[in-house]
């Protein structure tokens, strides 16, 4: 049997729907106060500016998972829901460019700084840094109350709403618990490996693979075996996922990523790849990390060490043990096809990207 379209096409299906609905809400904001406008252009920017969908991405293929038919009635409103999800990392991004300062996204610059920047060319009164700080904020809180909105006028039937509103509310506090914890961390000087995958678990994997699944295997009614198979396939998955991310972080090509070399470094973000060099002995990075003005020279030094000690080795070796027993939970599911196969694919893609 062909791919299906919808399948083939997910994340075009997802911008147009994100685009729908933040048009709707703009002239909505517009009639409430114009001035609003601008804040939403901002979202809406930020939202459909970049981004790979994979969030929508694994929701739609665990209601897929769960026997979810593309050419049923529902798939409109189920495609509708998973876009929502775009809107809870939209608020999670505007929030953690804040909590780490970061200058860009996606090769533009972030929120704060954007309106940090608008503050400054009109002249306006007070510090341009701080209304780009309570901008940002706002337009974060506004993403996240969207997202609810969003999901729940999808259309779904009231018994699929009752049945994915654990893994939401569960995602949402799993979230906003792992960026706590990631502060809390940093302000600790905590640089433990479990400290870091205890930050990796609830931060990234819980709303990127694992709840995104359990969300639409819910929509679908799925089994508490394939619920279970699912969650243990997405939490091994959404690790390796954020492992990746770190090692980008350090290695990756500002071209390819998006955002400056050693930006990670530069934050002090205490990674697994940052708590294993330290405990194999990179010293660079007590010098290294938390230094706003790192340059590139003292980034490649950092680079070289971390190879040297075996930290990136160690990080990967984690990547392809957490990729095989996610894939070992998904052949032990009872997955409706295509999802098993797709789903092992989007493993793949995850845990091997370059950006």
């Amino acid at each position: 049997m062909p791919p299906h379209p919808l399948d083939l096409e997910l994340p075009k299906h997802v911008d147009e729907a994100l685009a729908a609905y933040l048009a709707d809400r703009r002239a909505l904001g517009a009639r409430m106060e114009e001035n609003f406008t601008g804040a939403v252009d901002a979202l809406a920017d930020f939202v459909l500016g970049g981004g790979k969908r994979i969030r929508p991405t694994f929701a739609w293929w665990g209601w897929r998972a769960a026997g979810g038919d593309p050419d049923g009635e529902l798939a409109d409103a189920v495609l509708t829901a998973v876009s929502s999800l775009e809107l809870i990392q939209a608020c999670a991004l505007v929030h953690d460019d804040l909590m780490d300062a970061s200058e860009t996204r996606r090769g533009m610059p972030t929120v704060h700084v954007r309106f940090a920047r608008e503050h400054r060319a009109r002249g306006w009164l007070g510090e341009p840094e701080r209304f780009g700080l309570a901008a940002s904020v706002l337009i974060g809180d506004v993403a996240l109350a969207w997202a609810d909105d969003m999901l729940f006028a999808a259309g779904l039937p009231t018994d699929a709403l009752q049945r994915l509103s654990l893994p939401w509310r569960d995602m949402r506090t799993e979230m906003l618990a792992g960026q706590y914890l990631d502060v809390l961390t940093q302000a600790r000087g905590d640089a433990s490996p479990d400290a870091a995958l205890r930050i990796d678990r609830l931060k990234t994997a819980a709303y990127t693979v694992e709840r995104p699944l359990h969300m639409g295997a819910a929509i679908g009614g799925a089994s508490p075996e394939l619920v279970a198979g699912l969650r243990s396939f997405g939490t091994d998955i959404g690790v390796a996922f954020q492992l990746r991310d770190d090692l980008l972080g350090v290695f990756g090509d500002p071209a390819v990523t998006g955002k400056p070399a050693g930006d990670d470094l530069r934050e002090g973000k205490r990674t697994l790849l940052v708590a294993l060099g330290m405990e194999f002995g990179a010293d660079v990075l007590h010098e290294a990390l938390g230094k706003p003005d790192l340059d590139v020279a003292m980034v490649d030094q950092v680079r070289v060490r971390l190879r040297e000690v075996g930290a990136v080795d160690a990080v990967e070796e984690r990547i392809a043990e957490l990729t095989g027993s996610a894939l070992r939970a998904l052949d032990r599911s009872p997955i409706a096809e295509p999802a098993g196969e797709r789903l092992a694919e989007l493993a793949i893609s995850a845990t091997k990207r370059t950006s």
